[in-house]
């Protein structure tokens, strides 16, 4: 086995200085650490290890925020029908449970509306808009659209036409129509130079909700209560963990694991999570069941989890979204299963630098997933395609580093009907007779916009370590650093001239269990979904992130391994 990334070891960026008291408090690992994420100075260093919440930033400083909080106030004062409007996935099913308690606090009558999304597609849709109303029972004076609606510029002319005001709170890119002609539109992405880009839409809706308080305090109403929801739909959603949106996080984590959401226990108990969480259990465990709910069926369980206080309901319901998410399983195997077949069966696309794939037999709720995985496996961007019976394609897109989506959409715009979202993730809506020339274009696209070194895989490692290194004390300090995601990514460790004590041991199939020795120091370490690849001989060197691992009382450092190689000789 040979590995398919070429290894690049960091330089330490900057000074490893950070005052005498914290140069004693933090080993200098960790300090090398601090400085290839740009940090500087002690204060600095501080700001990032142990972000407060008295340093969020005044909400008002985005744009808009005054008119949505007037409007809303104008709300409350006079009894008005307010129907929020979200999105199926973890971002919007969060970003409406807490729009909903802010404004239930505030005394409002307030309906919750989610599309289904086989039935009223993504997003501010007309059909997505009757079925609002009409669950209403009653035309809302006021609708408030979260996750979604900022490129929804006809559909909100005509809600505003009609006599219902419309607010959007998002974060996605603008449409080349513009501004939609809400009575506001609260997006850091419409204004120029906004230092909140990075904000999903559970944290523009936490900043309306901390601009809302701010201006009429609630004695009895507590938002930090809700920072578990904010940290769960900004970790889910991928967007950078930097910040607000790093220290939102964390705060967020400590609430999780002290207790908090009764919806966000229940399922922590159904997944098995028994140790504090951290980013990487939102990423692996939580979002992927929340997700589920709106990928195979309705998104209401979801946001009825979250909503409840009800711990037995919350328990059954948590069971729900487990089986949802079994069944997402087992179709998201079959998708990947015949997709890889389709590739392998046809050799220009083994050449093509791109993946594009579409079948009438697959589920639209899983081929962001599949695009995904497939997106790694062959480290090309991916668009995955589910066609209805009328051979019309909804699709889902993943990329790589250096490959825009968004642009390679403008660019393919007459081989698709419609598309749009985020650089490194977008959708597409397009015919199945026009597949394979949207293959073609994107693939064209890629060849003319990015360098064969931008093509090839690359393990970007921080640091060199011994197996000396890697102690308890050591991660004490290493997860103040904490928690990773993007923009601030798991530091990746090498490790060289690595043995084994004893064979390999394959763990549920698929995994192997691996006891290694670095001269006279031990570790054991987890090789996920290696059990079929042929390892090469030792000594090794290896790359692997560490972690905290508890089990039956007792702590311990783990090392998961990331790829390994023959040793190369000093």
């Amino acid at each position: 086995m040979s590995t398919k990334f070429s290894w690049e070891l960091a330089p330490t960026d900057g000074s490893v200085d950070f005052g005498d008291e914290l140069n004693r408090q933090l080993p200098l690992l960790v300090r090398k650490l601090l400085a290839q994420r740009g940090i500087s100075g002690r204060e600095n260093a501080e700001r990032f290890l142990k972000p407060k919440l008295a340093d969020l930033g005044d909400p008002f400083e985005l744009r808009e925020m005054d008119a949505a909080v007037a409007r809303i106030f104008r709300a409350v004062d006079h009894g008005e029908h307010v129907c929020i409007y979200g999105d199926y996935d973890v971002d919007g099913v969060s970003s409406v449970t807490l729009l909903h308690a802010v404004l239930t606090a505030f005394g409002l009558c307030v309906d919750c509306f989610i599309p289904v999304r086989t039935r009223e597609g993504y997003g501010l849709s007309p059909e997505g808009i009757r079925n609002a109303i009409a669950q209403c029972g009653e035309k809302p004076s006021l609708l408030i659209t979260v996750d979604c609606g900022t490129s929804s510029v006809d559909e909100v002319r005509a809600l505003q036409d009609s006599g219902t005001d419309v607010i959007i709170l998002d974060h996605h890119e603008p449409s080349p129509l513009g501004r939609p002609p809400a009575v506001a539109v609260v997006n850091a992405k419409l204004e120029e130079d906004s230092p909140l880009t990075y904000l999903c839409s559970a944290g523009v809706v936490f900043k309306l909700a901390h601009a809302l308080l701010k201006r009429r305090r609630l004695p009895d109403f507590d938002l930090r209560h809700y920072l578990d929801i904010v940290a769960i739909a900004t970790v889910a959603d991928i967007v950078p963990l930097v910040s607000e949106n790093r220290l939102l996080t964390r705060h967020g984590l400590r609430l999780m694991s002290s207790g908090g959401n009764i919806g966000l226990q229940a399922l922590n108990q159904v997944t098995g999570l028994n140790r504090r969480p951290n980013a990487s259990h939102i990423s692996f465990r939580i979002g992927p069941r929340l997700n589920a709910a709106g990928r195979m069926d309705s998104p209401r369980d979801a946001l009825e989890l979250l909503m409840t206080d009800d711990p037995e309901r919350a328990r059954q319901l948590a069971m729900h979204l487990e089986q949802h998410n079994r069944a997402r399983q087992t179709e998201e195997e079959r998708i990947r299963h015949e997709a890889m077949q389709m590739i392998e069966q046809n050799s220009s696309m083994k050449n093509d630098h791109v993946i594009v794939l579409g079948s009438r037999s697959w589920h639209p709720g899983v081929v962001g997933i599949v695009a995904s995985l497939l997106m790694r496996r062959f480290h090309k961007p991916a668009f995955i395609i589910s066609l209805d019976e009328n051979g019309i394609g909804k699709g889902s897109g993943r990329s790589i580093p250096g490959v825009s989506l968004v642009q390679a959409i403008r660019r393919c715009s007459a081989d698709l009907i419609s598309g749009g979202g985020h650089d490194m993730a977008a959708g597409i809506v397009i015919r199945e007779d026009q597949i394979d020339a949207f293959r073609r274009s994107f693939n064209r696209f890629v060849d003319e916009t990015t360098s064969a070194d931008q093509l090839k895989p690359v393990l970007h490692i921080d640091a060199e370590v011994s197996f000396a290194d890697l102690t308890l004390d050591l991660l004490d300090s290493y997860e103040l650093l904490e928690p990773f995601g993007n923009s601030n990514p798991q530091p990746f460790f090498m490790a060289r001239n690595v043995r084994l004590t004893e064979a390999p041991r394959h763990l549920q199939g698929n995994h192997l269990r691996l006891c290694l020795r670095q001269g006279n120091c031990e570790c054991d370490a987890m090789y996920f979904n290696a059990g079929r690849l042929q390892l090469p001989d030792p000594p090794w060197d290896i790359v692997f992130t560490i972690d905290r691992n508890t089990w039956r009382g007792r702590t311990s450092l783990s090392m998961s391994i990331q790829d390994l190689r023959p040793a190369e000789k000093s």
